[in-house]
């Protein structure tokens, strides 16, 4: 292992470590189920509409085990083959729209770390990403504008994954990905009381709620990919998720708070711990839904392609014993994606624009998700550029979307987003064969 691999790998433990303490969303919406679920790909795939089917033998595909299988790459002449490493992050900001108020949000987080390594028609990727995010700050005023309260969380559901494809044919590839699911799940309110003169009192209210979250699930992927003449190739791919279950340990607190004038903070008084294992709560199975993906395009290679995705989620089927809302309730999720890529010229030695990648996409979905009876939908558009930094195509890209999501109807919270995003996918040749002893 040589010092850049010793370094990547050292990250990966590192990111392993860190990865829950950080806030991954400001979305007011991560108040409900298990946060905001994050899209599992690469930037590549997020500025081509979110299409997630899609492979080649210089990037990873996130979202498809089949695509780990080894690849075929002419250009070293059958003596090694590629590993790829890649790590991505974004920068995302909001504009929140009640139809009273505007507010702006804005995070930072890490979005992923993976490896890819090849040998003969297998390969095995693994890596990390965060699968879920909470990260809210909400208020709640009465008809004379007074604050009544107040909720703030954190924390979500991370992914740890290893997975194995093969390569049957040219064509075929096939591939199982088993994932770690953890995390944490931190929830708390605060009630404002007043007095007759409409003055706060000094004394309030506060409930604590923590969820720390933990279990497996799988996923089943295929790949195709045919030449139908010179020029032109079609492409699809198709994922399957089964239904998994979580185990949930569950910590619930209520706590009184002195409220400071001068800062208007809140000071726990005391606090008294709920038993819930009298309520048969203090653990309990949280159930992730069943996720299918299937997704078809044409294009000719190292110049330009084109695809659609729908996905299905079997978001009805989400359940949480400990934590229930009255005004939401959960319906299937479909996602529909539109992309694909351009690249003008890819061995351009003149002219470096020239072997830029271009991207574009949209997408539309049904998040699942219906609270005081309005579905929340989301949309978006994405746009993108691979930018080659190096030997071996390795290639530095950035990515940008813009999206809706909510409504202001039935006093929702419509968010106005741009989402930002950079990463790296860097190559390396693997099991070289030596020329001279």
């Amino acid at each position: 292992m040589n010092f850049k691999h010793l370094c990547l790998f050292s990250i990966f433990a590192l990111l392993s470590i860190c990865v829950q303490a950080q806030s991954t969303t400001a979305s007011p919406y991560s108040f409900y189920g298990i946060g905001s679920l994050k899209f599992k790909g690469t930037v590549e795939n997020r500025s081509m509409g979110r299409l997630s089917f899609l492979t080649d033998s210089i990037h990873i595909n996130l979202s498809n085990p089949a695509t780990y299988a080894g690849h075929r790459f002419s250009a070293l002449q059958d003596e090694g083959q590629i590993i790829t490493y890649t790590v991505g992050g974004s920068r995302s900001t909001a504009d929140l729209n009640s139809s009273s108020s505007t507010e702006q949000a804005a995070n930072t987080s890490f979005d992923y770390l993976a490896v890819r390594f090849p040998t003969g028609k297998f390969g095995v990727g693994f890596g990390l990403m965060p699968y879920t995010a909470v990260g809210y700050n909400l208020e709640s005023l009465n008809a004379s504008n007074e604050l009544t309260a107040r909720y703030n969380g954190e924390g979500g559901l991370n992914k740890v994954f290893l997975g194995l494809g093969y390569r049957f044919s040219d064509a075929l590839r096939l591939g199982v990905e088993f994932q770690y699911n953890f995390g944490n799940l931190i929830n708390q309110g605060v009630v404002f009381d007043y007095d007759n003169d409409g003055e706060l009192l000094q004394y309030q209210s506060q409930e604590y709620n923590r969820s720390d979250l933990s279990g497996t699930s799988l996923t089943l992927g295929v790949h195709y990919e045919k030449i139908l003449n010179e020029k032109l190739n079609l492409y699809a791919g198709a994922t399957y998720s089964k239904n998994s279950k979580l185990t949930s340990l569950n910590q619930r607190s209520y706590s009184t708070l002195r409220i400071l004038q001068a800062s208007g903070q809140g000071v726990v008084v005391n606090t008294i711990t709920a038993n819930l294992s009298d309520e048969g709560l203090d653990q309990t199975k949280l159930t992730l839904p069943s996720r299918s993906t299937i997704g078809v395009g044409i294009g000719a290679p190292q110049k330009w392609f084109v695809g659609t995705e729908i996905a299905f989620s079997q978001t009805s089927k989400f359940s949480n014993a400990f934590i229930s809302i009255d005004n939401v309730s959960y319906e299937d999720a479909t996602s529909y994606s539109l992309g694909g890529y351009f690249i003008p010229k890819f061995d351009s030695f003149r002219k470096y624009y020239r072997k830029v990648t271009y991207r574009a996409g949209i997408y539309k979905e049904n998040t699942g998700m219906n609270i005081n009876g309005s579905a929340i939908d989301e949309f978006g558009m994405s746009f993108g550029l691979g930018l080659p930094v190096s030997q071996f195509f390795s290639n530095a890209n950035i990515g940008v979307e813009f999206g809706k999501r909510g409504t202001t109807d039935n006093n929702l919270i419509e968010e106005k987003f741009v989402n930002l995003q950079i990463g790296l996918s860097l190559n390396d040749r693997w099991f070289v064969k030596r020329r001279y002893n």
